[in-house]
């Protein structure tokens, strides 16, 4: 599996990998998360923002997330705990997967390690998927964030 940064060819593809995720956060109990957003506008944005990536193999597209190194607003704040340390930090965000193949976290999770040895992460209280996989990759649950639209998140963090 490799990974490079999406470009505007890829919109179409990613935007069915994020139906098919929506799909299956749905029939797993997670009823409301992504319900907006992502969309093609936050889509092309983080494409020209250059943090839209995309994982693939043989020309395939399996998964996409956005990840960059800097300060998240929203992770300002954190409510019922505190993040394990202040320093530089990689976020990752809008992960998405078609499902077909096994171990795609892994593959994103090595490559976000490679840039920088701190991630934050959040998801919805609903996504026991990615809760249990973030859990699986030692990732510490650190609190509660709220986003720009006022809803909450679980935020995670891990340095090595």
């Amino acid at each position: 599996m490799n990974i490079r940064k999406s470009n505007l060819n890829d919109v179409d593809e990613i935007l069915r990998i994020y139906d098919i995720a929506r799909k299956f956060m749905r029939e797993n109990g997670n009823k409301t998360q992504w319900e907006i957003h992502p969309n093609k506008d936050d889509l092309i944005n983080d494409i020209n923002k250059n943090i839209n990536y995309v994982l693939y193999e043989d020309n395939i597209i399996y998964a996409t997330f956005s990840f960059f190194i800097g300060m998240e607003e929203t992770y300002n704040i954190i409510y019922d705990g505190s993040w394990v340390n202040d320093k530089e930090y990689g976020v990752l965000h809008k992960v998405a997967s078609a499902r077909i193949k096994n171990d795609m976290m892994k593959y994103i999770l090595d490559f976000a390690f490679e840039k920088i040895n701190n991630i934050k992460i959040d998801t919805h209280k609903d996504n026991k998927v990615m809760q249990h996989i973030l859990e699986k990759n030692d990732f510490i649950k650190c609190g509660i964030i709220i986003l720009n639209d006022e809803t909450e998140r679980i935020a995670y963090q891990k340095c090595i």
